[in-house]
């Protein structure tokens, strides 16, 4: 029965709601480890059976495992989204998350690097190299973009609109978005473009990838935490950088320079405003610092 009600789920999320296959996976990640539990208890149990006790059994046992608040919350949210399916559906008649809270968090700032460290990195890369200007174009195209890592490795050639200074971005949930590009970021396109990109041997299947490896195949997720892990390793940057730290740090520096917060949610492809809005508690804390070390009286 749980494999029944399990691949109906993933019928609904891949369908209905359009998610990629990671965040799938995710998600019945979290329904699997209820399911892992009930079984460790050795209850007999299937969804339909479950109620408020079994799940508050559940949590206090992640508790004891000593997972993270956040983990924790991504569970919870998991649950409530896979009993609410299942109310729907109507193969069950009670949600037994209903009475449920996620705990509590405390929101994570995340790292940030200044102009300054950003003017180091980029200028770090050795441009008498092929790879180099790729490496290049791929964090000035992250950092004037703001893109996700898997927005950049399946950003396409006939996605990019440099004459007018937009690209077309395949989204979340496959929700497009025009984000506009900067120049530095077009010149470096342009130059991997037209050079090492133009006279390379492209694998079949990977002609419309603009950023490709050696072997003429799309760049993975992982060879882009590699690249910038080699780049910012060798600046010596004591910040712990990664593909999502240009985009932090791509929203960061437009609030502060007074950017509007829905243009900002825009650029992003943020669902929800509240998402953005972390980037001006980033704001605050500075502005904090700043009374702290220069207000006579702090």
């Amino acid at each position: 029965m749980w494999e029944f009600y399990l691949n109906d789920y993933y019928s609904y999320l891949k369908l209905e709601r359009s998610l990629s296959e990671n965040s799938i996976s995710a998600y019945l990640n979290d329904i699997k480890k209820l399911r892992d539990f009930i079984k460790f208890k050795k209850i007999d149990l299937e969804p339909n059976d479950i109620d408020i006790v079994i799940i508050n059994d559940f949590l206090e046992y992640l508790n004891e495992l000593d997972i993270s608040s956040y983990s924790q919350a991504r569970i919870v949210s998991g649950l409530k989204s896979f009993f609410k399916f299942l109310i729907l559906e109507e193969k069950i008649s009670k949600d037994p998350m209903d009475l449920i809270e996620s705990p509590k968090l405390k929101r994570k700032l995340p790292e940030v690097l200044s102009l300054n460290d950003i003017n180091i990195l980029l200028n770090s890369i050795d441009l008498s190299t092929m790879e180099g200007v790729r490496n290049r174009a791929i964090i000035e195209t992250l950092y004037s973009s703001g893109l996700r890592v898997s927005e950049l490795v399946n950003l396409s050639i006939q996605n990019l609109f440099l004459d007018i200074g937009f690209i077309k971005v395949i989204g979340k949930g496959s929700k497009e978005r025009l984000v506009p590009i900067g120049r530095h970021a077009i010149k470096y396109i342009n130059m991997y473009k037209n050079g090492y990109r133009h006279n390379k041997k492209i694998n079949k299947g990977n002609e419309g990838f603009l950023f490709l490896n050696r072997y003429g195949r799309k760049l993975t997720r992982e060879m882009i935490f590699l690249i910038i892990k080699k780049v910012s390793n060798k600046c010596l940057l004591n910040k712990n950088v990664s593909p999502h730290t240009f985009r932090h740090s791509f929203a960061t520096h437009l609030i502060e320079g007074g950017a509007d917060l829905r243009a900002v949610q825009e650029m992003l492809g943020h669902e929800s405003i509240t998402t953005t809005e972390i980037y001006t508690h980033l704001d605050r804390e500075y502005l904090k610092q700043v009374i702290k070390e220069f207000h006579p009286r702090s």
